[in-house]
C-alpha cells in the first residue's frame, strides 16, 4: 500500500502509537521530577539538621536551582498532558500550527514548533 502523505504532512502527523508512546514517556518523566523533589527535599532536611546552621552555601545553591529546574520541567511535563487530554497537543501556542512529529519525539512535552522556539531563543 502507498501512503499519500507529503513528507510535511509524515513530519507533523503524530500516529496513536505516537501519542501512546510519548503520554507514556511524560508519565515516566513526572514520576521522575517528583521522585527527584522528594529527594531534594529530603536532602534539604537530612543537611539542615546535620549542620544546623553550618550548610554550605554553595552546595545549597546548587540545589535549590536543580529543585527549581525540576519544578519547571514537571511542570511542563504536566502542561503537555493536559493538552493530550483536551486534544490540544502537539499544537504551537504562538503559530498555532503542528509540532514537528520528530519534535515531539525528542521533546515531548514541546509547546512550540522548531521555528517559533528559535525565534523565542533569539529574542532572549
Amino acid at each position: 500500500m502507498v501512503s499519500h502523505q507529503t513528507i510535511g504532512e509524515r513530519d507533523t502527523v503524530l500516529t496513536s502509537e505516537d501519542l501512546a508512546a510519548l503520554r507514556e514517556n511524560l508519565h515516566e518523566q513526572r514520576l521522575f521530577r517528583q521522585e527527584q523533589l522528594r529527594q531534594f527535599a529530603a536532602d534539604a532536611t537530612t543537611r539542615a539538621e546535620d549542620r544546623r546552621g553550618r550548610a554550605d552555601a554553595a552546595r545549597i545553591e546548587v540545589g535549590v536551582k536543580l529543585a527549581a529546574s525540576a519544578r519547571m520541567v514537571l511542570a511542563d511535563v504536566e502542561a503537555a498532558l493536559a493538552r493530550m487530554d483536551s486534544g490540544r497537543y502537539g499544537t504551537c501556542h504562538l503559530c498555532r500550527r503542528p509540532v514537528e512529529r520528530h519534535r515531539l519525539l525528542i521533546v515531548p512535552q514541546a509547546r512550540y514548533c522548531g521555528r517559533c522556539q528559535q525565534v523565542r531563543e533569539a529574542g532572549r
